[in-house]
């Protein structure tokens, strides 16, 4: 892999992070539990005293696995925006992770195309301390 792509992947996954990281954390674990409703996932709420208190046993919004009877089912729970649990089958859980996989893939072709929408910008104009190679000529000789 050239320097060129390693660099311009480190570039698509900071710029990706950093617009992740605007998005409230509420706004964030509702993107996600509306992929996990559309992937199969069903919705549980915890509507009783003892339902409440082993979502809480759970760590929050990261799933677990169950071996239910030789069959494993993932949970996710979330016990401050919902208050309820999803549960999915393997192939629910493989949906999940298609999708988001496909996601991430789009933004960050959406961000690698923005990042290099103008081959004539300079940072060099700017004055700075990234140095040359930042222009038209990014990746090239003397960089």
């Amino acid at each position: 892999m050239t320097f060129k792509r390693v660099r311009a992947g480190i570039y698509a996954a900071t710029t990706m992070t950093l617009v992740t990281a605007c998005a409230s954390p509420q706004t964030q674990v509702q993107h996600r539990e509306d992929m996990l409703a559309a992937a199969g996932f069903e919705v549980h709420p915890a509507d009783t005293e003892k339902r409440k208190e082993l979502l809480h046993k759970l760590p929050s919004h990261q799933f677990v696995m169950r071996d239910v009877g030789g069959r494993y089912l993932y949970m996710y729970s979330d016990p401050l925006v919902c208050g309820c649990l999803y549960v999915g089958t393997q192939h629910a859980y493989d949906a999940y992770k298609r999708e988001m996989f496909q996601e991430h893939l789009a933004d960050e072709q959406q961000m690698t195309a923005q990042l290099y929408s103008d081959p004539a910008w300079s940072f060099g104009m700017w004055g700075g301390p990234w140095g040359p190679g930042f222009g038209p000529n990014f990746g090239g000789p003397g960089f």
